[in-house]
């Protein structure tokens, strides 16, 4: 997206979720989904980075106002990857463990589904453990699964296409 469509929301409890690039702290979101996510372990920062570059919107969870406090830390993390019209892919949500229980997901995915240009959009996500939150934000189980196909994530293929080298736990899912 365009710099000028990047927005900024805050709370009063300090928190503030901004859709600007650049606040994000790579370091952060890359510790986090390769050390404590199930479906990215293990990944390459440089994976992260691209991810990251590529997606349509990126959503940043901060304790404190990054642009106007450079002590203010990442907590959480979103991506939507969409054509902005008809498809939506949500992934990579996270908020770090000492900031949970403080509805910062909840909140992060209330604005995301409410964003002026992806709230019609056919949205997806893949979740082992989350259905309530994504229940309260009108996402379903699939309707006819059997109509529904999918192509197998294949890590070493990445990480090749990348000029990377596989890391030994970096495994088909």
């Amino acid at each position: 997206m365009a710099e000028q469509d990047q927005q900024i929301w805050s709370r009063p409890d300090g928190y503030t979720i901004t859709t600007d690039k650049n606040c994000l702290n790579i370091d952060t979101i890359h510790h986090f989904l390769s050390t404590q996510s199930y479906w990215a372990k293990d990944i390459a920062r440089e994976l992260v980075e691209k991810l990251v570059q590529t997606s349509t919107i990126c959503y940043g969870i901060y304790n404190g106002n990054p642009y106007t406090n450079s002590q203010a830390e990442q907590v959480g993390f979103a991506r939507v990857v969409s054509d902005l019209v008809r498809f939506s892919w949500l992934g990579d949500v996270f908020v770090v463990p000492a900031h949970r229980g403080r509805g910062l997901s909840k909140w992060m995915v209330g604005l995301i589904v409410e964003h002026p240009l992806l709230k019609g959009t056919s949205f997806n996500l893949t979740t082992a453990d989350a259905h309530q939150l994504y229940a309260q934000y009108g996402f379903e189980l699939v309707d006819q699964p059997e109509n529904r196909m999918h192509r197998q994530l294949d890590w070493p293929t990445i990480y090749q296409a990348h000029g990377l080298a596989a890391t030994p736990n970096n495994h088909n899912e």
